[in-house]
């Protein structure tokens, strides 16, 4: 008991403990993978201190340019890519690196070299920044496959192959949600020790949400099937209409589906009809998670973690969450391609 008599958990489960806990598990393990966790949470620390400080070290604003994918570029980003990148480089488990703020992946100097390969967007819905609304970092980790130098190429795996897959939200608290393919861990950040601390174990999404998540600014482009999903939760044959709730921040709005369930939509348009949200750290990470805890993720006709990627930056529409919801539209697609 503390002074106060507040008791004090003196045998609580830190994310390294899980992790260390999750490695005896394989006996083959050699402890690079927990060596690669520990980087990527001390950049999300550090990204996290800079999100609740931005307005004070003048960290809002565009910083004057663009990244590949034509969004504008903030100063928190630039910040949070050069975190990522810096710790990943130097944490000696890492040989490629992609982040969505690059255009071609980053090949690790040769002497500084691991096994893994990790592939990541270092602060998504950047453009939520300047309004206070939640963000976050994703990230997918890879096992290098061949013994031939290192190529963007080697990034090139579809989201079956994933070893790790998490997100860092940075919300009312800062929570690092991670599945090492055995189920989904929620980790809340306690900035009196500088750890994150197991406070959401085993989530689990629920067979059917009262949610749908999408943005209906785009009616207009929508194929078919979305129209008639959308409609059919907006005008139910019977019972209560779905919800919509949406933030357009990824991790924000598939972090309220995980734990809500329901279903969270970034379908394809006629102006980009092969969707917006990147496959290798959009798409596929938050897929992973999302089939670990008990949900589905599909691109209206196939798996998501079952897309052979082309480029490192290639695009898929998503439509993932409670497994109930995700048939139906799986099914609506299903109808509309006889």
């Amino acid at each position: 008991m503390s002074a106060k008599g507040n008791p004090i958990d003196t045998d609580c489960i830190t994310l390294t403990r899980y992790v260390l806990q999750e490695q005896r598990k394989h006996p083959e393990a050699t402890g690079d993978l927990t060596q690669l966790l520990n980087a990527i949470l001390t950049a999300v620390k550090a990204v996290s201190s800079a999100v609740r400080k931005a307005g004070i070290h003048q960290l809002y604003g565009i910083s004057g340019t663009a990244n590949i994918s034509g969004d504008q570029v903030k100063k928190l980003d630039v910040l949070a890519n050069d975190l990522f990148i810096n710790m990943l480089q130097s944490s000696y488990t890492t040989c490629l690196l992609v982040s969505e703020e690059n255009d071609n992946a980053i090949v690790v100097e040769t002497e500084m070299q691991g096994k893994y390969i990790v592939c990541f967007d270092p602060l998504d819905g950047s453009s939520n920044i300047d309004c206070l609304v939640s963000i976050g970092s994703i990230f997918g980790v890879y096992r290098k496959t061949n013994s031939e130098p290192v190529s963007e190429s080697d990034a090139l795996q579809p989201g079956n192959q994933l070893v790790v897959a998490g997100y860092a939200l940075y919300g009312s608290a800062t929570m690092v949600v991670l599945t090492t393919g055995n189920g989904v861990q929620g980790f809340t950040y306690d900035p009196a020790i500088g750890e994150f601390l197991l406070t959401e174990p085993n989530i689990k999404c629920k067979p059917r949400g009262k949610i749908y998540s999408l943005n209906e600014g785009y009616e207009q482009y929508w194929d078919e099937p979305t129209k008639e999903y959308v409609k059919s939760k907006k005008f139910p044959a019977s019972g209560k209409p779905y919800a919509a709730r949406y933030i357009g921040s990824m991790v924000a709005d598939v972090h309220r589906t995980l734990v809500y369930g329901g279903i969270f939509m970034y379908p394809a348009t006629v102006e980009a009809p092969k969707g917006k949200l990147r496959l290798l750290y959009e798409c596929n990470p938050m897929a992973f998670i999302m089939e670990q805890a008990g949900g589905r993720a599909i691109d209206g006709s196939q798996r998501i973690l079952d897309i052979q990627p082309t480029k490192i930056h290639e695009r898929a529409p998503i439509f993932m969450g409670s497994q109930e919801d995700v048939n139906e539209v799986e099914a609506i697609y299903k109808k509309h391609r006889k």
